[in-house]
Parts: structure tokens; C-alpha cells; sequence
């Protein structure tokens, strides 16, 4: 099934609600991406509402990525008000400096803790494979007395995941790898189970979020982390996970 994207072809940008900022200074800006929302504009896709254009008319002057955050993926997003700072936090990035995790809703019961280390194709890197590596941990497991395959039940977990290099669409490629698909992924995932949180939970987006962010400030040299926010998806998980 394709995803409808709730920012397509939106022609007024009064349409979007305000990006929420979790943090914001005279040097930089951490805000909350919506899912479904891409960062820019892209020669592949007819959307006319981008995250960088709606919050730099938000706040009243321009934003600089640092790092990036999939269409499909929420969360917390870092980004520089000016150049130099962009370029440092980057810097930071690349470095290891830079703290992050995920939570996502996998199928069936995730190991406890583990290490994915698989490569993944990068399209900037001309779809050749490079070397990717994701940690995670269980956070919850839950049984469903539901038939959705061949087994009369159905098994799901809430994990952790940290990625320790930076590859497009890496978390979602890796737990595909694991088989422990990404609910709600239409393009990595699994559709029986994608289609049981539309049917049954009204989850019809990308289970994935960037939860948190811990970064160094370039100025103060503070140490800076900054939690997502409680999302409604989320939020109707915890019916299922008590």
C-alpha cells in the first residue's frame, strides 16, 4: 500500500500547525519533527510544504540541517541558525560527539540487547553498500491474541536503537534484516501487520521516532539533551503494552 503523506500537495502553508520547538537560543534550534513531513524540497516528490521553509517563516530567519531525519520519521531534529554553528554541531556528528537514540515498534519479540551490523546502500554514496552498524535493547514485548500469519497470536516489541553511523533509512533496513520489521514501514516492512495498527489501533504512520538528542553547545560548550515529545500513536500503544 502506498502512504499518504498529510503534507502532499498542500498548498497553503497555513495549513500546517507550528513546528514544536524543544530548544532554541540566539546560535541554534531543536525542534520536534512531525512525521510525513520532509526536511526539503525533492526533485522526486510533488510536496510544496518542507520543514526547513515552514519553520524558517516561522521563526522569521533561516535554518541550517545538521543532520537529517527521514519523510517518514519524527522526532528530534538539531539544526544551526548560522553557518559556523551548523558546520561545528556537523563536525560534532561526525565525530561520535553527538548522543541519539530511537524508539521503535517492532514485530515480534526483540532480543534483549544486540548489535546490527550489516551494510547498508546509501544513494549518496551511488547505492554502493557501506558499512552500517545499529545498537538496541528491548524495552517492552507484548503477546496479542490475534491471528495475523500463521501463528494464532500475534508477538510485538518497543526498542531502543542507536545508530552509530549515519546511513539513509538505516534503522528501518536493519531491523528488516533482523526480521523484526518497523510497524507502519510501507517500503522496509511488513504489510499484514502494517494493515492490523491501521484496521484495529488508527496507527497509520511510520512507528519510528528520534527520541533523543545530546550534543556539546559550540558556544557555551553546555551540555544540551533534548527529549521528544509524547506522541498521540504513542500514547495508544500504552493500551497495549500494560
Amino acid at each position: 500500500m502506498t502512504a499518504t503523506h498529510p503534507y502532499a500537495n498542500d498548498e497553503s502553508h497555513s495549513k500546517l500547525p507550528e513546528i514544536p520547538i524543544l530548544y532554541r537560543d540566539e546560535h541554534l534550534i531543536v525542534v520536534h519533527k512531525p512525521s510525513g513531513l520532509l526536511m526539503h524540497r525533492s526533485p522526486i516528490s510533488q510536496d510544496t510544504v518542507f520543514l526547513l521553509q515552514t519553520l524558517r517563516d516561522q521563526i522569521g530567519q533561516r535554518v541550517y540541517p545538521v543532520h537529517r531525519l527521514d519523510r517518514a520519521t519524527s522526532g528530534v531534529l538539531l539544526l544551526g541558525l548560522n553557518p559556523d554553528i551548523a558546520r561545528d554541531l556537523v563536525t560534532q556528528f561526525e565525530s561520535h560527539l553527538i548522543s541519539k537514540s530511537y524508539h521503535a515498534l517492532v514485530r515480534g519479540w526483540a532480543d534483549d540487547e544486540g548489535e546490527i551490523n550489516h551494510p547498508v546502500a546509501d544513494e549518496e554514496g551511488n547505492n554502493i553498500p557501506q558499512e552500517a552498524v545499529t545498537r538496541y535493547r528491548c524495552l517492552e514485548r507484548v503477546e496479542l491474541p490475534v491471528e495475523i500469519s500463521r501463528y494464532p497470536t500475534s508477538r510485538y516489541s518497543i526498542v531502543e536503537a542507536e545508530p552509530l553511523t549515519g546511513r539513509r533509512q538505516q534503522i528501518r533496513k536493519h531491523f528488516k534484516h533482523i526480521s523484526h520489521h518497523i510497524i507502519g514501514d510501507t517500503t522496509h516492512g511488513d504489510g499484514k501487520h502494517n494493515n492490523y495498527f491501521r484496521e484495529h489501533h488508527g496507527i497509520f504512520r511510520l512507528m519510528l521516532t528520534s527520541k533523543q538528542l545530546g550534543f556539546t553547545h559550540p558556544v557555551s560548550l553546555e551540555k544540551i539533551r533534548c527529549d521528544a515529545l509524547d506522541e498521540l500513536e504513542w500514547q495508544r500503544l500504552n493500551s497495549i503494552f500494560k
